[in-house]
């Protein structure tokens, strides 16, 4: 029996395409039992690195591939998510298993690598409205139990010692972001300029390093089709070691925000629908790391709003180039000066 694709593939979208029979005569070596020809679609959605489903006689398996075209130089790092996937096999935060890893453009035209395929649910509305309410509070718990078992892996004992800086991190991002949205400007935004000059200024005191994921948020996660657990965290494009409340804050933005295709919990009945409020998010985090304290919130999360407003950035500005990984990266144009405004909001500052 041939395995057939899941109904979220589409056909390779033009700017995407590559040699598929390249890319099957690379894997025939270093896939043991793999059957050609390869059946190649691609997933719908993902805004950075397109992703792409791989049949091959009865077995399935996922190719993640830097974007073609001209690329920031430390952005689409699919060698980094490929190590990190790969350290993280035998600890508590789920991932796939990893196959193989190209560095070489000479294949397909960028770098990419193989992982399993894994049948699942994502959840793409963060307010699950086809889910009762336990179920959902299910969902949530498993969210916030697969970051605290991230933040508490022992990054030295994987090998991931070297997977970035000790301490200092947040100063670093403001940076990186900052020079990442002035490479990728399109328009003048008031409120970015303002987060610019204010957040370099007030950087919190307390520092701390973890393995963080970069961009853990539910539609990241990968459930089992049944139950409310966490079969693979994916998209790890932007991990390292930095602070962990920079991840937790990212995923907290869910309350503030409204967003394309994902939604957001502003205004939601947290009692009605099972879903935590922020405030029990947080506690059940603090209970799980086992933390006295979360401090410095309003900065953290003010932080995470403008890194997220500099990406959305970055994918508007692919989509004018024309290579940006989905057909509706245009729509995040207009996140960047509504994020940077609500992060404004929170810490007080006037553009």
């Amino acid at each position: 029996m041939t395995v057939q694709p899941p109904d979220n593939t589409t056909e390779v979208r033009e700017a995407h395409r590559f040699d598929e029979r390249a890319l099957e005569r690379w894997l025939a070596d270093r896939i043991e039992g793999l059957e050609p020809p390869l059946n190649v679609r691609q997933f719908e959605g993902g805004q950075s690195n397109p992703t792409f489903w791989l049949g091959a006689g009865e077995r399935a398996y996922v190719l993640r591939k830097k974007p073609p075209g001209e690329l920031l130089p430390s952005a689409h790092q699919v060698e980094r998510e490929h190590r990190v996937m790969q350290a993280l096999q035998d600890t508590d935060v789920p991932v796939p298993i990893m196959y193989a890893l190209c560095e070489d453009d000479a294949v397909i035209g960028t770098p990419f690598f193989v992982m399993q395929y894994l049948e699942g649910r994502l959840f793409w509305d963060v307010r699950l409205p086809d889910l009762g309410r336990d179920e959902r509070a299910a969902i949530y718990e498993e969210l916030v139990r697969v970051l605290a078992a991230l933040h508490s892996v022992d990054y030295e004992a994987v090998g991931l010692g070297d997977f970035g800086k000790v301490g200092g991190y947040v100063a670093r991002q403001v940076r990186r972001w900052s020079d990442q949205y002035g490479k990728s400007r399109t328009d003048d935004h008031p409120a970015m300029e303002a987060l610019i000059a204010w957040l370099p200024q007030n950087v919190p005191d307390s520092d701390e390093t973890s393995l963080t994921h970069g961009d853990y948020r539910l539609d990241n996660i990968l459930f089992h089709p049944t139950e409310p657990k966490a079969l693979a965290v994916v998209d790890w494009e932007l991990s390292t070691l930095g602070h962990p409340l920079s991840d937790l804050a990212y995923t907290c933005m869910l309350y503030d925000v409204e967003l394309p295709k994902i939604g957001g919990l502003k205004g939601v009945d947290f009692e009605a629908t099972g879903i935590p409020s922020e405030q029990q998010l947080l506690e059940r985090y603090r209970q799980l790391t086992g933390r006295s304290a979360i401090a410095d919130w309003p900065y953290f999360k003010a932080f995470s709003l403008f890194r997220l407003a500099s990406i959305a950035q970055g994918v508007y500005k692919r989509s004018i180039q024309g290579n940006a990984s989905s057909p509706e990266a245009h729509m995040y144009g207009a996140a960047v000066p509504f994020l940077a405004q609500i992060a404004c909001d929170l810490v007080g500052v006037k553009p």
